[in-house]
């Protein structure tokens, strides 16, 4: 009989659970029908309820106070706490939940008030986000858009020094299953010198990771590039939804506003960092020829392990395949490895300034494209802009989305002797 090389959990559905393997142990916000919310983790099939599991006296200690934060209507406060608190729970839930607990029948006793069945919850919003910052950190998706406009430069100067980015709309942040409704605004058709006003026509999504602050900084303050580790609470998945049309006319000279700022969807669950510590690279080396970052960008040790080696899909189902009950079919699979700028690297210089960052905020890595075919993280770079069609299995074809389109972002981390993790699922359906 072979041996498990890594530790099992009692909760058997989460033993080779695609996302939420005992390894993994994501944080989020759930209520039941009639329920106020509340925070848990994600285990298998279940929810393990943090205020139940306080109820029962299971933490003591740093694990408590990281428990009675972590269990309230919003992980704000959790977030806040920082790292030490947030990796004395999650030892204490490793221990809790894992197989060869000494206390597991007792513990298997409890299971009706501990878990909860997922199916049976609805996840909200893991935080009140107070500010949303959108990077554009992804090189690929920066070089394919910019080929479209500037064929012969398509990365402007300051690419290659800055981690650039914009400030988004947190009211309109939505979590996953979230419907996602066209957006109106103006448009400038081609050859015509005056702009209509109606419903998007050429609607994208944007396949990104969120990045989740957590204790953040004094104004005034900057975040060293070495400490920007343990202000990071955790990731998600995140579909930044543009309507290019919009975009194109609005862009100039400010950058996107109406054409973005109607939804930004992320998944419910916020996977930590020590769950994706095995998963850590060497941020890939930069371009013969490429500028060495500024210093405070560079850190030797960011550069030796900042990266994430996390793969990233993109699904989509139509309504008529949803009807004929044809699976949705693959439109990328990336990995965050095309990030140009690491997430330490993004902390830094969102703070450099003395910008406050505040436990909640919000980043979005901006759209993470590979460089070659099947790997694009849009629509806007798989039909160069509309020039052509993606045939679909149903026998349709979609330039941009159209009216009952479901988006599926996934996300897995894999890495030999490693237990593999994922972050669930960020989905919406485009209304209208």
């Amino acid at each position: 009989m072979s041996i498990p090389t890594h530790p099992r959990s009692w909760v058997t559905s989460a033993n080779d659970h695609p996302d939420f393997p005992l390894q993994n142990l994501p944080f989020g916000v759930f209520s039941q029908a009639n329920s106020n919310r509340r925070g848990g983790v994600a285990i298998g099939d279940f929810i393990f309820d943090l205020q139940a599991a306080l109820d029962a006296s299971l933490f003591q200690g740093a694990a408590r106070l990281g428990a009675e934060a972590a269990s309230r209507g919003q992980l704000n406060d959790f977030f806040a706490l920082g790292a030490s608190a947030r990796q004395a729970l999650r030892n204490e839930l490793l221990h809790l939940l894992d197989a060869a607990n000494p206390q597991r029948e007792r513990l298997q006793g409890m299971g009706e008030r501990l878990l909860l069945p997922m199916s049976e919850c609805r996840m909200h919003l893991p935080a009140q986000v107070g500010d949303y910052t959108d990077f554009y950190v992804g090189i690929h998706h920066a070089m394919n858009v910019g080929k479209l406009f500037r064929p012969d430069n398509p990365l402007l100067p300051n690419y290659k020094y800055v981690p650039i980015a914009y400030h988004g709309r947190a009211s309109t942040l939505c979590v996953s299953g979230t419907p996602v409704r066209r957006p109106n605004g103006q448009t400038l058709a081609p050859g015509a010198d005056q702009p209509t006003f109606g419903p998007s026509k050429r609607l994208d999504y944007e396949l990104e990771v969120g990045v989740w602050m957590g204790p953040g900084n004094a104004p005034g303050e900057a975040i060293g590039i070495a400490d920007a580790g343990r202000h990071i609470a955790g990731f998600c998945l995140l579909n930044d939804w543009s309507a290019r049309d919009l975009q194109a006319w609005e862009y100039q000279p400010l950058g996107p506003f109406l054409s973005k700022s109607f939804a930004t969807s992320i998944s419910p669950w916020v996977v930590t960092a020590e769950a994706l510590a095995p998963f850590r690279s060497a941020q890939p080396a930069r371009a013969e020829g490429d500028p060495q970052p500024l210093a405070y960008l560079f850190d030797a040790q960011d550069q030796q392990s900042g990266a994430l080696d996390i793969e990233l899909e993109v699904l989509l189902a139509t309504a008529m395949m949803r009807e004929q009950g044809v699976a949705p079919v693959r439109l990328a699979l990336s990995n965050t490895l095309n990030m140009y700028w690491t997430v330490a690297q993004m902390v830094a210089h969102h703070s450099v300034n003395g910008c406050t960052l505040q436990p909640g905020d919000l980043f979005g890595t901006g759209t993470l494209s590979g460089p070659q075919a099947g790997q694009f993280g849009s629509l806007l770079e798989m039909t160069e802009g509309g020039k052509h069609e993606v045939q679909l299995p149903s026998g349709e074809t979609r330039r941009f989305l159209e009216a009952g389109d479901e988006v599926i972002l996934k996300a897995r981390c894999r890495r030999d002797g490693a237990v593999s993790i994922g972050f669930g699922e960020c989905r919406g359906v485009v209304v209208g």
